[in-house]
């Protein structure tokens, strides 16, 4: 049997132990673990203590177990005290961290901006919604049908080639054009007609001034009487209201499949107003879209009385309204989300 004086002197020992690793514990949290090596009821250094029970003398076993119940309360009395202590001093700390300087100035709040594409296209529909316009949003992926042979472009034309366009089979492939969804509105709705059609397009072209990818707006009208002067004078307030109440337009002649005749639509330019600079190349003039008198094969493809009915149409890219409207020289950078180009228009 062990003596009693042999056990109490472990008990002392195991005090000490326990004062001696006080100094190390920096944090409540190292405190719980400490408290754990000694006082968990099964693993614990002085919870172990009570199977030396059965070693002690019957008559020595009371005073043992005072021994180490005394121990116990001690120790947790202690791991308590440096615990609460730890534990004032880790939250004084915090609010020293926390603590705000209420003299100091404000931190500089940053407000995300629209993407110039996002832009533009909010104020093109706003503007041709006030026209009367209403807006149809077609499908990025469309049947050869209705992106070139409804829309009257011959199956020798160059646009088709595999070249210009990203073919998904032979029947189907990515939108070249947002006129696409001309044809599906003329199939399904009866003149009187008036939308405007944008989305994203697909073509295999990529400099400077083209992209694979890139954003249309196409217009449509379609009523009894339209002729190309309806055209001239729904383009002129529409370059009013985007490019200043000083720019006008004017048409060239040009080739369109699905419309006939075609222009060209130039506007004055906004910047020298029409004397001549970098951005008009000294012309006075900028391209912006172009457009014409819907063809009467198209409207005839389509279901609709190609005598009773006239239309116009008209397409234009919104990368280069965005270009030419903030002064963007390279389309990639609408691309990018660089901010320090996104910084600069707040529009």
């Amino acid at each position: 049997m062990q003596n009693l004086n042999e056990l109490n002197e472990k008990i002392a020992s195991i005090k000490q132990e326990i004062l001696d690793n006080a100094d190390a514990l920096k944090s409540s949290r190292s405190v719980y673990e400490c408290r754990k090596t000694f006082l968990d009821s099964k693993k614990g250094k002085i919870g172990q203590l009570m199977k030396e029970m059965r070693n002690i003398p019957n008559d020595q076993k009371a005073d043992f177990g005072k021994a180490v119940n005394a121990a116990k309360e001690w120790a947790g009395q202690f791991f308590d005290e440096l615990d609460e202590k730890l534990k004032a001093e880790e939250q004084k700390l915090r609010y020293e961290s926390e603590k705000i300087d209420i003299s100091m100035p404000a931190m500089r709040t940053r407000y995300g901006n629209l993407h110039p594409i996002t832009t533009v296209r909010n104020q093109l529909t706003d503007i041709f919604a006030s026209m009367g316009f209403s807006v149809y949003e077609g499908t990025e992926i469309e049947k050869d049908y209705y992106n070139f042979t409804a829309l009257n472009t011959p199956q020798d034309h160059p646009a088709r080639d595999m070249q210009d366009t990203f073919y998904l089979s032979p029947e189907f492939l990515l939108r070249t054009q947002t006129s696409a969804g001309q044809i599906h509105v003329m199939e399904s709705q009866k003149p009187p007609i008036k939308i405007i059609s944008p989305g994203k397009v697909f073509r295999s072209d990529d400099d400077a001034t083209h992209s694979p990818m890139f954003s249309q707006m196409e217009g449509l009208v379609v009523d009894e009487g339209i002729t190309l002067c309806d055209l001239k004078g729904m383009l002129d307030l529409f370059v009013k209201q985007i490019f200043g109440e000083n720019t006008t337009t004017r048409l060239r002649p040009s080739y369109f499949p699905f419309t006939e005749p075609s222009v060209e639509v130039d506007v004055s330019c906004f910047q020298c107003g029409g004397q001549g600079c970098r951005l008009c190349k000294g012309t006075g003039w900028i391209e912006v879209l172009g457009a014409g008198v819907v063809n009467k094969k198209v409207l005839e493809n389509c279901g609709i009385d190609s005598e009773r009915y006239s239309g116009f149409a008209f397409g234009l890219g919104l990368e280069r309204i965005a270009m030419l409207k903030y002064g963007i020289n390279n389309i990639k950078l609408l691309f990018e989300s660089d901010l320090r180009v996104l910084d600069q228009i707040d529009d």
